[in-house]
């Protein structure tokens, strides 16, 4: 099949990928966004601490951001998925990606952003609840349940902290330890502030019968009553093309991420990563922030190579 050449191609068609698409856009530069349909947010109904958008639909946004891009007509979003990527067998920089289609491209530059997976603590009834009933981030979801009982669920001893977040929204917060150690600090923080320590496993998130969340399950069979149930996932970088493309990456609290400079380059010539695939802490807010600056980043790595070819091209003019 015929490939199709493009400035930049970007894989990922969430806050991030689409933010770099607008700016890229801007400066007409022929984009290719190649989106699989699948945001991590996709789960909640609302997203909640994003200025002009609080409280709207996160997939609302993304159409918005689509139909925003239209009227840029170098820029084009398709779906699909991206099965391989590959530096260009030449001496220019660029990459030749394959779509699960067949469709072949290739690209002076390379985005990816596509973001990260949640791997949910292996609960009965937890997937069913999450982004509903069961969330992460106390920043995103406590206000909304705010005075109301909240169970916290621990994967690791750190999550205290989390917890303490909760209990400056409501003073009904229980922390289940999961069998975590906690430090005599952490445990004397927790107590100070009147937040209940449950060393009894959780084993089941129990919801009632109009799909609302009844509470939790203990290993006793004791149920304790829940209003809503916070736990920390551990995030799994969506980063098989940049393995691919031999992306640095570095290990921080049991996650390999991907190594990536302020603008979102990466170790590899012409290759950039942006979003929570780079980061868990990658809100969306944060997420459209490295999308425009990966965005710009990018134009202005194309410009300098622009430059250098026109001033060799008036050399061998004037030779």
């Amino acid at each position: 099949m015929q490939r199709t050449e493009w400035d930049v191609i970007i894989v990922g068609g969430g806050s991030a990928g689409l933010s770099a698409a607008l700016m890229l856009g801007r400066s007409r530069r022929r984009v290719l966004v190649v989106d699989g349909g699948e945001p991590r947010n996709r789960f909640a109904a609302h997203m909640h601490g994003v200025l002009g958008r609080d409280h709207s639909s996160p997939l609302d946004l993304l159409a918005a951001g689509r139909a925003e891009l239209t009227r840029y007509d170098d820029v084009v979003i398709e779906s699909g998925t991206v099965v391989s990527a590959a530096p260009l067998d030449t001496e220019a920089i660029g990459f030749e990606v394959v779509l699960e289609s067949g469709e072949r491209h290739t690209a002076r530059r390379m985005l990816v952003a596509t973001g990260l997976r949640d791997d949910l603590p292996d609960l009965p009834g937890l997937a069913e609840e999450w982004g509903r009933n069961a969330v992460s981030c106390p920043y995103c979801d406590g206000w909304e349940v705010r005075d109301r009982r909240i169970a916290m669920i621990a994967t690791d001893a750190s999550n205290t902290h989390q917890a303490q977040l909760l209990r400056q929204l409501s003073p009904h917060v229980t922390f289940y330890t999961q069998g975590a150690n906690l430090p005599d600090a952490a445990r004397a923080g927790l107590e100070a502030r009147g937040i209940a320590i449950e060393t009894r496993a959780v084993v089941e998130v129990v919801g009632d019968d109009e799909g609302g969340l009844r509470g939790i399950r203990l290993d006793d069979g004791t149920e304790h009553e829940a209003d809503s149930i916070f736990v920390a996932p551990r995030p799994v970088p969506n980063d098989r093309l940049l393995r691919e493309l031999r992306a640095r990456t570095m290990r921080q609290n049991g996650v390999d991420w991907v190594l990536v400079d302020p603008s979102g380059r990466t170790n590899v010539p012409g290759l950039w990563a942006a979003g929570n695939i780079a980061t868990a802490a990658s809100s969306v807010p944060v997420a459209m922030a490295a999308g425009n600056v990966a965005g710009t980043g990018i134009n202005g790595d194309l410009v300098e190579e622009d430059i250098r070819e026109a001033v060799a091209a008036r050399a061998s003019d004037d030779g």
